[in-house]
């Protein structure tokens, strides 16, 4: 008589693991995948040269999809990393004539006060954060417009300025805006697991009301993680116009959506309270990879990496909001 309800029990405690397990490894799982696929389809996919540079194409959005993920841990969104990224790329080859420390703390410093501004306004007025990072977006495409002359004037970084190296330089074959992403991320994540403020960023997205009766400081929880976001995003586009050597005026169009997917795609949950660094980085690497595909692949059109990612995003939050269901029934 109580097999049969001992066996449904069995039966629904595997379920349970096992969307705990895809929840928690999905996208991991992905990138293993579609990395095996890839290599066995496409020979030159394996070779240490794509490796590279899959590693440095990774590295820039991680940095700023860092940023974002702790953004949108504590229930905030930051639409203005795109443009910030790039007007952090124009003030750096604009400062790159007055030397290296100008170059690099110019972009920082401008993009940090962004971020600021965007974290006093969400956290003390209570205005939303969809409306108030837009409005930043558009706050620093027009300044880097303005700073460019509507875009006709392009900063050039000169050959053989220490700044260049930055964006250039590599080590073990590999660039070091590869190594600053893995140093930052290594930190992040230290951040958020280890220490009282990250245990304020997960609190604040979990349930804000509650942080507050808590005593945790949610008002500077929300200004920190956006002023982190203007400047990793200013540090992104600095590293950017290092390599390229100069400060491009159209990049960045459209990279805050690349960052919230990959964000999403690793398991952060767009309500906030939940979401790792990892997570974040296995997203990353699931998007480059989708990207480097399609143009081993030669034959499709560079646009079809946005209907694959995007199709991606779509299954991945739909999967995430199912398997929360599951995992909340235990």
């Amino acid at each position: 008589m109580t097999a049969a309800p001992t066996m449904a029990a069995q039966d629904s405690t595997r379920r349970e693991l096992m969307a705990g397990v895809l929840q928690k490894q999905g996208a991991a799982i992905a990138l293993v995948l579609m990395v095996a696929v890839a290599w066995l389809l496409f020979p030159r996919f394996g070779s240490l040269d794509n490796l590279r540079d899959i590693a440095l194409q990774s590295s820039f959005l991680a940095i700023i999809a860092l940023g974002m993920t702790f953004v949108i841990i504590t229930g905030g969104i930051d639409l203005s990393v795109g443009s910030v990224y790039a007007l952090g790329g124009v003030l750096a080859a604009y400062g790159s004539q007055w030397g290296f420390l100008v170059a690099l703390l110019l972009p920082l410093a401008v993009c940090g006060l962004i971020g600021l501004i965007n974290g006093l306004l969400v956290a003390k007025t209570g205005m939303a954060p969809f409306i108030v990072t837009l409005a930043s977006l558009l706050f620093a495409r027009g300044l880097l417009l303005a700073i460019t002359s509507e875009g006709a004037t392009t900063y050039k970084i000169p050959e053989g300025e220490a700044f260049v190296e930055l964006g250039r330089g590599t080590l073990f074959g590999f660039g070091y805006p590869v190594f600053i992403a893995v140093a930052l991320c290594l930190v992040g994540g230290l951040v958020l697991r280890r220490t009282r403020f990250g245990q304020s960023v997960f609190a604040t997205g979990g349930s804000e009301q509650s942080a507050k009766l808590m005593g945790l400081p949610v008002a500077r929880t929300k200004v920190t993680v956006y002023v982190m976001s203007g400047v990793l995003s200013g540090l992104a586009g600095a590293l950017t116009a290092a390599y390229l050597q100069s400060g491009v005026t159209v990049i960045g169009v459209g990279l805050e959506l690349d960052a919230i997917s990959v964000v999403v795609i690793g398991g952060t949950l767009l309500t906030g309270g939940m979401g790792t660094i990892l997570g974040t980085v296995i997203g990353v690497g699931i998007r480059t990879v989708i990207q480097n595909v399609i143009n081993q692949i030669g034959t499709l059109d560079s646009n079809y990496q946005s209907v694959v990612s995007g199709a991606f995003l779509l299954v991945v939050v739909v999967l995430q909001r199912s398997l929360a269901r599951t995992t909340a029934r235990r």
